[in-house]
């Protein structure tokens, strides 16, 4: 454990704690929500203080945003208490407009701002100084050439929104929120689409609020920002708070562990019945300087036949970004890929599945299933779309092959013809994968395979995996179960902040290891 840790809010002593709750501007007590079968929070915590970046940090699912949503009236709570600075009540707000009066504002990843407005209009929308009943545009303008230019953001007042990066239109939505008086700035993921000169911008600003006394809440999954902007770090697990902790004294594998739910002292090598041994033979796919802008840094790699190769790293670290920019889900906009040894162009993901790829998507409901289709054509349509318009399956052949993949993979369906929304997720998921190895795939990316399914289901298709790489097949496996890659995986890389980090395999390939190349190499 770090050396001071304040799970659930600062607990200290004497005169330490009066001048401590003196300086915090929000405190959240006690908090807990419920969604239909699922207990999104379960009586947290959070304690702001005035000018700090606080960092809420937890994988996905862990409760972030949903306590975002209830400070800022979008969902209610069930039990707990907030106040805020100044407030002799409790505050409940009732919807963000509300939040907003109370001195709470937000700056989402997407700017909800409105592009065909001038800069300007944006700032004042539904607040504009008006002259005889008539906006006064000339107030206005001045208005906020003197907020922008206090904020130092170079931007014109009359130029049109869409005219702007989205680093400019995330800095217009702050000094939006900043001219409204906010105490507290929540930023959800702002730096996500940012290149580094645009993220230390940001980073400037955020230090010139947070010396005039406004606390940030900064939700992120980039560890190298955390440690670089915040002053203290909250961590959400499963919809409950692991603990508050000072940044400086919290080294960074303790965050990772933390995040995932590991006890440090209890790590050990989990052998199982993976794969020791990989069967390296001749590269599939060798990837060079592969990259996209915003999403994913140019990466080498090289998937060999026979081998499950593991992607590994914090969610947002860039694990589905790097597939995607392979198979040209993401059109990659640097490098060079290579198939078999021959140099290939991948536009498009028709273009990938003709070079021999196959890619089940992280998002199964969104990207995966055709949900008002039935189990037949879910399973032959990725086939027929590699075949082409010309060449169409008869009915005999789209009943054989879902017939021998309902058998094979064992999809519990009522017939071929039941709609696949009628299915559990599991057999969703065996049914995208029957349509994948219908296709006879010579690389095949399964980025969450297992997520949302039973324990059963899970080691049929960890068992898959690896009968499809002792085929000769090469397999990349995206899992956010650490444990689950290590039993499959005879390699993996990690990930973190878009970049690729490091690569691990053979005796090193251990959770230990794992966490601290996330981590960035700390013990």
């Amino acid at each position: 454990m770090p050396e001071q840790a304040y799970p659930g809010g600062c607990k200290m002593f004497g005169k330490q704690v009066e001048n401590m709750d003196q300086n915090v501007v929000l405190t959240m007590k006690d908090i807990s929500k419920t969604f239909p079968g699922v207990k999104a929070l379960s009586h947290v915590d959070f304690t702001l203080r005035k000018g700090e970046v606080h960092a809420l940090m937890g994988e996905n699912g862990a409760g972030k945003s949903t306590l975002i949503k209830v400070l800022t009236g979008v969902h209610e709570f069930e039990t707990g208490e907030i106040r805020m600075d100044g407030k002799d009540a409790a505050v409940i707000n009732h919807s963000p407009q509300e939040a907003q009066e109370n001195g709470i504002s937000t700056v989402y990843q997407e700017v909800n701002l409105c592009p065909n407005l001038t800069v300007a209009e944006n700032l004042y929308i539904g607040r504009e100084p008006r002259k005889f009943g008539m906006i006064d545009w000339k107030t206005m303008n001045k208005k906020s050439q003197e907020l922008l230019k206090n904020l130092d953001i170079a931007v014109s007042p009359t130029t049109m929104l869409d005219e702007c990066s989205i680093a400019i239109q995330q800095m217009i939505a702050i000094a939006r929120a900043v001219d409204m008086k906010c105490k507290v700035l929540i930023l959800d993921e702002p730096t996500s689409s940012l290149d580094d000169g645009e993220v230390e911008k940001l980073f400037v600003l955020m230090r010139r609020l947070k010396s005039e006394g406004v606390g940030i809440i900064f939700v992120t999954h980039f560890l190298e920002q955390v440690y670089e902007i915040c002053d203290r770090i909250t961590v959400f697990r499963n919809g409950e708070l692991v603990g508050e902790f000072e940044t400086e004294k919290l080294p960074r594998v303790m965050l990772v562990a933390k995040m995932m739910g590991k006890d440090f002292d209890d790590l050990a090598d989990i052998k199982g019945d993976r794969k020791t041994q990989a069967k390296k033979s001749e590269p599939v796919i060798e990837a060079k300087g592969i990259g996209h802008q915003g999403t994913i840094r140019p990466f080498d790699m090289t998937f060999h036949a026979g081998e499950v190769v593991g992607l590994t790293g914090l969610l947002g670290s860039g694990r589905s970004e790097l597939v995607r920019a392979v198979y040209g889900a993401d059109k990659a906009d640097s490098g060079t890929l290579k198939v078999k040894g021959k140099e290939i162009k991948i536009n498009t993901p028709l273009d990938a599945m003709q070079a021999g790829m196959a890619y089940l998507p992280e998002d199964r409901k969104k990207e995966g299933i055709l949900a008002d289709l039935s189990v037949r054509e879910n399973i032959i349509i990725a086939l027929q779309a590699k075949r082409g318009m010309f060449k169409p399956m008869s009915r005999k052949e789209m009943e054989d092959f879902a017939d021998r993949y309902i058998k094979v993979l064992q999809v519990k369906t009522a017939s071929r013809e039941t709609p696949i929304k009628s299915l559990s997720g599991g057999n969703q998921q065996k049914v995208i994968i029957g349509r994948w190895l219908l296709t006879n795939p010579d690389f095949l990316i399964l980025d969450e395979p297992t997520r949302g399914i039973d324990i059963g289901t899970k080691t049929e298709i960890q068992k898959l995996v690896l009968q499809l790489a002792d085929e000769g097949k090469s397999v990349t496996f995206i899992s956010s179960e650490v444990e689950e890659m290590l039993r499959t995986c005879s390699r993996m890389a990690v990930l973190r902040d878009g970049r690729k980090v490091g690569e691990i395999e053979g005796e090193d390939l251990t959770q230990e290891k794992i966490m601290q190349t996330i981590a960035g190499g700390e013990k």
